[in-house]
């Protein structure tokens, strides 16, 4: 995980333990008490209070019970669940396939209104061809996932992407200069992925920048995420897949984006960039 991601799940660990901890310390029991009532290794309160094991649900309402604060063990419990939910390991999402792992977030993109996008890998996948789609689904398949249902996957984002065509939603998205050079699918794939990107830039709800190569950098690409209205950050790392919805956070990521937007060109300088990306190819 990378260092804004991690840190983002250690802060969440560490408010639930500190909430766990005034609980015991209200009501006068050391560690070592609360774990003989717990019926625990007397070092497991220890370690759940100090962030370094994460509690389940059934520690959390021994905990509750042991320190007589039962009517607290549902909005703990609650939190527990957006913790573990943060972030997800690709191999869980993924263990069914890709193509359900396309259609859970289906939900949150027929809500969102307002999309903002920051990549420093690949084209977003709102914007991309049938075939650059398929040549990136199938490199994830072969790295990580045993089944194989690329096909399937590929039409769902296919699918998803008629929300481009739907009243009411803006979109921004941002991309490196260097994600119009990578060659995924060869050639004859990217030529194509790149039209597209030139036809989606004239789309009047869509803006589309591109960080050049050559700009006076005032701060360093990141990992790509994407911010669904002001409500949800979404951050694809190596891996798994982070969900961020603090508030504070949702506006880092926000204030990061409108930072990046600054350095990057729109328009037509940045229709230059991706025709000279595309002339190359010939």
């Amino acid at each position: 995980m990378s260092g804004s991601g991690l840190s983002s799940v250690r802060a969440a660990r560490k408010v639930l333990a500190d909430r766990l901890g005034e609980l015991r310390r209200d009501a006068q029991l050391t560690g070592q008490q609360l774990a003989h009532a717990c019926g625990w290794h007397p070092s497991k309160a220890s370690r759940i209070e100090n962030a370094r094991t994460v509690p389940s649900t059934d520690d959390i309402r021994a905990w509750c019970a042991a320190t007589g604060a039962e009517d607290q063990a549902d909005d703990l419990v609650e939190s527990l669940r957006t913790v573990e939910g943060m972030f997800v390991e690709w191999r869980r999402l993924e263990r069914t396939g890709l193509r359900r792992a396309q259609e859970s977030v289906l939900p949150l993109f027929q809500q969102t209104r307002r999309f903002r996008s920051y990549s420093s890998w690949l084209v977003p996948g709102l914007v991309q061809t049938r075939a650059y789609t398929a040549e990136v689904l199938r490199a994830v398949q072969r790295r990580r996932v045993p089944v194989d249902d690329v096909e399937g996957a590929v039409r769902v984002r296919m699918d998803r992407q008629r929300i481009l065509h739907e009243r009411g939603r803006t979109f921004a998205l941002l991309m490196e200069e260097s994600v119009l050079r990578n060659g995924m699918g060869g050639p004859v794939v990217m030529a194509e992925q790149l039209d597209r990107l030139l036809d989606v830039g004239g789309m009047p709800h869509v803006s589309l920048g591109v960080l050049p190569m050559t700009a006076d950098r005032s701060c360093m690409p990141v990992e790509g995420f994407w911010i669904y209205d002001a409500a949800q950050v979404n951050v694809e790392l190596v891996s798994g897949y982070l969900t961020l919805t603090r508030s504070g956070e949702v506006a880092m990521y926000a204030s990061r984006f409108a930072e990046l937007a600054s350095m990057a060109v729109h328009g037509a300088a940045a229709r230059r960039l991706i025709s000279g990306a595309r002339d190359v190819l010939g």
